[in-house]
């Protein structure tokens, strides 16, 4: 359970367990508590009951920079920063190569349309990403989580700001991205969560479906 104050219960006596490389989904609207389940499992805060265990160890009991190296965030709207797009991609592993950098653009469906901006890798994007659409722009993100390759993937509702005809190719890139990781895939829309080998449903803090 978790609660910001006593008066604010956010999650109510939520329990599940994932084995390695399953793909759990977990649908929920705004609300439901998924946000503060992501926060709960990268250690922005800690559960105010109850505990969150990792190979059977408590998380608050590894160190929280061991902690944070093994799992990958994608967000819905991702950070990108007034820089290149190699840059942007790169800088979640310090020292990858330009040849690192464009294969992780490949495996998510992004390699073709950075070809087609005015520098190719080399296009800043401007301001919060700006120049790119909001496709694109999760497409980055997508990439970025290639190029980390971490065995703890969490996904919040990749293709909840992105038309229908682009979901399709966020979703042949998120299929890419998943294989041999575990999986936690947060969405409202059914679609996304096809592939999942199970899926929990929240709503207010609950769990009310499995």
């Amino acid at each position: 359970s978790f609660a910001y104050d006593a008066d604010c219960p956010v999650l109510s006596d939520v329990s599940f367990g994932i084995e390695p490389g399953v793909r759990l989904g977990i649908a929920g609207v705004t609300g439901a508590g998924t946000t503060a389940l992501i926060s709960l499992l990268t250690r922005l805060c800690d559960p105010t009951a109850g505990a969150i265990l990792l190979d059977g160890v408590d998380l608050r009991d590894y160190d929280i920079d061991d902690l944070r190296r093994q799992v990958t965030v994608v967000l819905p709207a991702p950070v990108l920063f007034a820089a290149s797009i190699a840059e942007n991609i790169g800088y979640v592993r310090p020292g990858a190569t330009g040849e690192q950098v464009i294969a992780a653009a490949q495996a998510v469906n992004a390699h073709e349309f950075v070809l087609r901006l005015p520098r190719g890798y080399d296009t800043r994007v401007g301001e919060q990403g700006l120049e790119l659409s909001i496709g694109q722009r999760q497409l980055i993100a997508l990439a970025r989580g290639f190029l980390k390759d971490r065995p703890l993937l969490i996904l919040d509702d990749p293709t909840s700001a992105v038309e229908p005809d682009t979901e399709a190719a966020i979703l042949q890139a998120l299929e890419r991205l998943q294989r041999g990781r575990t999986v936690i895939l947060i969405s409202h829309r059914p679609s996304a969560l096809v592939r999942c080998a199970a899926v929990l449903t929240m709503e207010h803090g609950r769990i009310v479906a499995d």
